[in-house]
């Protein structure tokens, strides 16, 4: 069975990832070209419900949930439709990442949803990136270049 504790943080965490991802989404869909502005669309609004979710999560764990910073740092510039793209394909890396571990610190339907969660995020990463990766979220694989991190707030 997980501990509560460990449980709220692994939620926090994931809380902090889609805070990133919406602000994240918010660069992509000003930079993505006209044939995939509806994708970031959809993406933006999926991570906006997602965060919502996990708001509610957090108090119902009794914790206070965490805000949203007012930046975060991206990992590069985007400068145009395929530097979108690549930011796209972070973001949901990323997410993903941040699902696996709630995966791992939750049970019963929390558990599920995480899964879920992690399962869209791996699906939507595989379409920005035209390809998929065998273990979608895992920790071994943010010793790579892809790291599952959310991405850090500017000061």
């Amino acid at each position: 069975m997980s501990d509560s504790k460990d449980e709220l943080k692994a939620v926090q965490a994931a809380l902090g990832a889609e805070h990133a991802a919406v602000y994240g989404f918010g660069v992509v869909g000003g930079r993505i070209g006209e044939d995939r502005r509806a994708e970031a669309r959809t993406a933006y609004d999926t991570h906006r419900a997602r965060r919502d979710e996990l708001q509610r999560a957090v108090r119902d764990l009794g914790g206070e949930p965490e805000p949203s910073a007012a930046a975060y740092a991206l990992p590069f510039a985007v400068r145009d439709s395929a530097a979108a793209v690549r930011l796209a394909t972070e973001l949901e890396e990323r997410v993903a990442g941040v699902y696996s571990d709630l995966v791992r610190a939750s049970t019963g339907a929390r558990r599920g949803h995480a899964a879920e969660a992690l399962r869209e995020a791996a699906v939507r990463a595989a379409r920005w990136r035209g390809g998929s990766v065998t273990f979608p979220g895992l920790a071994e694989r943010a010793a790579g270049p892809g790291t599952s991190a959310p991405a850090a707030p500017k000061a």
